[in-house]
């Protein structure tokens, strides 16, 4: 009986150890707490980010990224108390990341501009150009009619420009133009949005849509 519980304990520790090594140098767990990005992720969406972006890879234009509000766009989240036992288990469960971790606030949004990308919106076909070249953003909600926000800019070094999919609905760069020109800090991206893991029904791969961009002369 000594024996059997012995193994039971040091299998259950080599998954916790390997629990703890996947989220410290691989994979993260998060959530979707808001519609911006629809219908690519959808609210309460459980994914699984890629911790090796954007070091050692590199980003590229269409990655979905997880990042940390440095910036303040979002509202401050009032503080949490404990909750005892169950908060310590869940805070416990996050650490090594089994569940996804709410302990700091990070949105998720798509890369459409790297640095030194002159991106535009609109062009006169009423689309986004970037260095010259208009897209085709297959990966916009089909469900409504983008409502054009007009802006020009140049995506300075180190810095990125991200877009909700669902246009309508997202607060990213272009209404933060008065916050840091509406840029992210590329050191503040926590990683790439790998996969949807729950719930099981919407698991796949996500896309960043490298036939959007294909064309897109690199000026950084």
């Amino acid at each position: 009986m000594l024996g059997w519980l012995r193994e039971i304990g040091t299998v259950l520790l080599i998954a916790v150890v390997l629990s703890f090594l996947i989220k410290t140098f691989l994979f993260r767990a998060f959530f979707i707490p808001s519609p911006s990005m629809v219908n690519t992720l959808e609210v309460d969406d459980r994914i699984f980010v890629n911790l090796l972006v954007p070091q050692p890879f590199d980003l590229a234009r269409g990655d979905v990224v997880v990042f940390r509000d440095s910036k303040g766009w979002l509202e401050p989240e009032p503080d949490q108390p404990s909750s005892g036992v169950g908060g310590a288990i869940g805070e416990a469960l996050a650490f090594i990341g089994l569940v996804p971790d709410t302990s700091e606030q990070h949105l998720v949004k798509r890369v459409v501009g790297l640095p030194g990308d002159h991106v535009v919106c609109c062009t006169k076909a009423d689309v986004l150009a970037i260095n010259g070249t208009e897209l085709g953003e297959t990966y916009i909600n089909p469900a409504e009619l983008p409502v054009a926000q007009p802006f020009d800019v140049v995506v300075p070094a180190g810095k990125i420009w991200v877009m909700g999919d669902n246009r309508n609905h997202s607060a990213d760069s272009r209404a933060h133009l008065d916050i840091d020109g509406g840029f992210i800090d590329i050191e503040d991206v926590t990683g790439k949005a790998a996969v949807i893991a729950f719930p099981l029904d919407r698991m796949k791969l996500l896309d960043n849509f490298p036939d959007v961009f294909k064309n897109v002369a690199d000026k950084g």
